[in-house]
């Protein structure tokens, strides 16, 4: 657990466990992300890494608390959670390949009862300007780049307080990777959206991240600062190349 390091807490997961069947892949997790701030998740395959974004979502069999600001959403559906302001990017982007671009972005609002969603739109077409010359375009028949943006500007499109992304580079040329990360860190500081990231990309990851978290076998083996695990000489070896 971290104690006293951030100002403020956008979330806070205390004794996470969750399961599948009989199957227990989290042990365990004590973690916490900073408000407006970005945290990484860092593991091997199979480590627990996109299991801990579903427990948060309550998308598995979750034992623990979870608590979103002020507020404890453990026991909320997905749904719920979802519009208490949580955004999940699950890993293979999920867009509905049938629909334009635009088309998909109006859903990500379908829960807003505000005037303000055309100002939205204009809002991440001009963070992901793909997006805007693509706006017609059947998301289907988009890049696998150009498909990762629309997942996280449909993601935004609800106004979230916190978003998760599993795995964003998973696929991607690493041009269009570098690219994208620093969209994220654009949108970082100039919302000031709070951002729980799952990445195998450590090096990218860290670079945006202010916190990070090394998850093995479910449980959490390692946590600091980024440039603490930048300079981990377990984390260099692991997962930086050195």
């Amino acid at each position: 657990m971290v104690d006293d390091v951030f100002d403020e807490i956008g979330l806070k997961a205390e004794n996470l466990h969750a399961s599948y069947g009989a199957v227990e892949v989290l042990r365990g997790l004590d973690f916490e992300v900073p408000a407006k701030g970005v945290s990484v998740i860092l593991g091997a395959n199979g480590a627990g890494k996109t299991t801990t974004l579903r427990a948060l979502c309550n998308m598995c069999n979750t034992t623990g608390k979870v608590t979103l600001g002020d507020e404890d959403i453990t026991r909320m559906g997905t749904a719920e959670i979802v519009r208490r302001g949580v955004a999940h990017v699950p890993q293979g982007r999920g867009t509905f390949p049938e629909l334009s671009t635009m088309d998909n972005l109006m859903i990500g609002a379908y829960t807003r009862k505000d005037n303000e969603v055309k100002d939205d739109v204009d809002r991440w077409f001009e963070i992901f300007p793909r997006l805007a010359e693509r706006h017609a375009q059947l998301a289907g028949s988009l890049s696998g780049g150009e498909q990762q943006m629309l997942a996280v500007a449909r993601a935004l499109m609800c106004r979230p307080r916190l978003l998760l992304l599993d795995e964003p580079s998973l696929g991607l040329a690493p041009l269009i990777i570098e690219d994208l990360f620093e969209r994220f860190i654009t949108l970082n500081k100039e919302t000031g959206l709070t951002m729980l990231v799952v990445e195998q990309n450590a090096n990218l990851a860290l670079d945006m991240a202010d916190y990070g978290y090394v998850i093995e076998s479910g449980e959490i083996s390692l946590h600091g600062t980024a440039d603490q695990l930048k300079n981990d000489p377990a984390v260099q070896e692991a997962y930086l190349g050195a």
